[in-house]
């Protein structure tokens, strides 16, 4: 198996979380700049960008916080 095949099966949960979120994420941006430009195309293109950084960010994200609660233990949050 690859790096990459490696990464992904790894992942596989924050990726599918990551994916679903992106998609609400634009749907709701192209609501919101629709609603303020009344203008579809330019809807469309504004919503594309911001949720694309978004979704990245949002993997990170979720890893740094596995990671955090894996450091913590089998309790996580409530270990102080």
């Amino acid at each position: 198996m690859t790096r990459m095949q490696q990464a992904l099966s790894r992942n596989r949960l924050t990726l599918m979380k990551t994916g679903s979120y992106y998609l609400i994420h634009i749907s709701v941006a192209a609501a919101v700049a629709y609603a303020v430009t009344g203008n579809l195309w330019a809807s469309l293109t504004l919503s594309l960008l911001e949720p694309t950084v978004q979704a990245v960010a949002f993997f990170f994200h979720e890893k740094a916080w596995a990671r955090k609660l894996a450091r913590r233990g089998p309790q996580g949050m409530l270990s102080t």
